[in-house]
């Protein structure tokens, strides 16, 4: 076989990684397989590329000097990647999400620049048959043209969007309160009819200042789409950043003309979409209104209403007591779980309950924590059973027959005004019913609001036990009191 047919086979086997890797990461038990395939099908992918023949043909013409740098560069983003994957902190992971979907559109927006600049050299000073390749590739309306164009559209749009939703998620003081200029919307239809404009300059002209000038706008529009949304509703825009990412990697695959590129873009694209609106249904918005309805912002809703009196405190030993005396329990986790680090703090806790005969149960909110799955990754590094954890349409029809729900660092998702409140932010949302067991223990450090910055009146319920006290301390005295009766 010659050279490019073993490429393609390699290309080949790369996308047929991907899919089952893309399979894998659909369940708990598979998905770290699942990652491992996807890894080793990227190096496949690498490696296949470093002998296209616009690599053979530069180390021809200079030398081992051009592989020599792919190498090099490979060995730093890999090793930055390494070290970010083992010292970033687990809270962390939806903020590097966000981080590395703006990479992946800045990578897709770099290769079309420079894709465009080299098109427009060779068209210039080439000779011979290349010269006529790039002419007749910036063309108007050209899959080159168009292929640029999108590039440079969605992936400067992701870059800088995944920038804000990163430092709203790391809760940075510039990004804390979502901006509600009253002229937002028209300022950001302003810049989408000015990117509009721009796209139509770069397919019909493949000018570089169209496409600089698209950079600019564009960058300017993720700025101003990600700014205004609000913390309840980064889930869905961490999701959507993610097929952002993927759909410019599609267009820079084009670009090349590198078919792994182009499918493992579309791959990315289509999940993070299906993905969006998964989170757009478990969080009853629509794709819409989250971008330009500015849902999720805060509201005016005063807490002392809400808690003044009625707030009913217990210390360890009256919470072992009522443990003690629970058939069935069901621990809810939120993202208050995982900044302490409390999830082998709450395994051992189920382990002591379990060996007085309890029932334990997990329950698993779509959006619980920073980004889809959290949870789920958290808990399992604790080795709970994955047949304990219940996703929330499984496990609400069984509140009332709960007798403990421990709520764990978790508000907006176990919130009851979002099925109470028509006028709460969070209206409509669906949540864990948590609210109807007999008795609910809310584990947090104080009545601070969640991420979509309103009360939680299911802390001032009757049934209702707060537990002052960081997450993973009070887990590790109550399994000592119960352990110790």
């Amino acid at each position: 076989m010659s050279s490019q047919a073993w490429i393609n086979l390699a290309y080949l086997t790369a996308s047929m990684l991907f899919i089952v890797a893309f399979k894998q990461m659909s369940g708990p038990r598979t998905a770290v397989r699942g990652n491992l395939l996807g890894a080793a099908g990227m190096a496949i992918a690498i490696v296949a590329a470093c002998f296209e023949q616009p690599v053979t043909m530069s180390i021809a013409a200079h030398g081992i000097w051009p592989l020599l740098l792919l190498v090099l560069f490979a060995a730093i983003g890999g090793g930055i990647g390494a070290t970010m994957a083992i010292r970033w902190p687990m809270t962390g992971m939806p903020q590097m999400v966000a981080l590395l979907n703006g990479f992946g559109g800045a990578a897709s927006m770099l290769v079309a620049a420079a894709e465009l600049t080299s098109t427009r050299a060779i068209a210039r000073f080439g000779d011979g048959a290349s010269q006529a390749v790039a002419v007749t590739s910036l063309e108007p309306w050209t899959q080159f043209a168009i292929a640029i164009g999108l590039a440079c559209f969605i992936g400067s749009v992701t870059l800088t969007g995944s920038l804000v939703a990163f430092g709203k998620l790391h809760e940075l003081p510039q990004f804390k309160k979502p901006w509600d200029s009253p002229n937002r919307q028209w300022i950001s239809l302003a810049l989408a009819l000015a990117a509009l404009f721009l796209l139509w300059g770069v397919f019909s002209t493949s000018q570089l200042l169209f496409f600089l000038l698209l950079v600019l706008v564009a960058a300017a529009l993720g700025v101003t789409l990600t700014l205004p949304i609000g913390g309840a509703d980064m889930p869905v825009v961490i999701c959507l950043l993610n097929s952002y990412s993927g759909l410019a990697a599609a267009a820079a695959g084009f670009v090349i003309d590198n078919s792994v590129l182009v499918i493992a873009g579309s791959l990315v694209g289509a999940s993070g979409l299906i993905l969006t609106a998964i989170m757009c249904r478990a969080m009853n918005r629509s794709l819409v209104g989250v971008l330009f309805g500015g849902l999720g912002t805060t509201t005016t809703i005063d807490a002392d209403e809400v808690y003044a009196g009625k707030i009913k405190s217990a210390d360890t030993e009256e919470l072992a007591m009522v443990l003690e005396q629970a058939d069935r329990v069901v621990i809810v986790p939120g993202y208050g779980l995982a900044v302490a680090q409390a999830q082998h703090a709450v395994r051992e806790l189920a382990d002591v309950l379990e060996e007085r005969g309890t029932s334990i149960a997990y329950a698993i909110h779509p959006v619980a924590g920073r980004m889809p799955g959290h949870m789920n990754v958290l808990l399992a590094e604790a080795d709970i059973p994955y047949e304990q954890l219940c996703e929330m349409d499984d496990i609400n029809p069984t509140f009332p027959e709960t007798d403990v729900a421990i709520v764990i660092g978790a508000n907006d998702v176990v919130n009851p005004a979002a099925r109470n409140d028509p006028d709460s932010p969070i209206a409509g949302m669906p949540i864990l019913d948590v609210d109807k067991a007999h008795t609910v223990i809310v584990i947090k450090r104080s009545l601070s609001p969640g991420f979509a910055g309103i009360p939680n009146p299911l802390f001032a319920a009757d049934n209702t036990l707060m537990y002052f006290a960081d997450g993973k301390k009070a887990l590790i005295d109550l399994t000592a009191a119960i352990a110790r009766d």
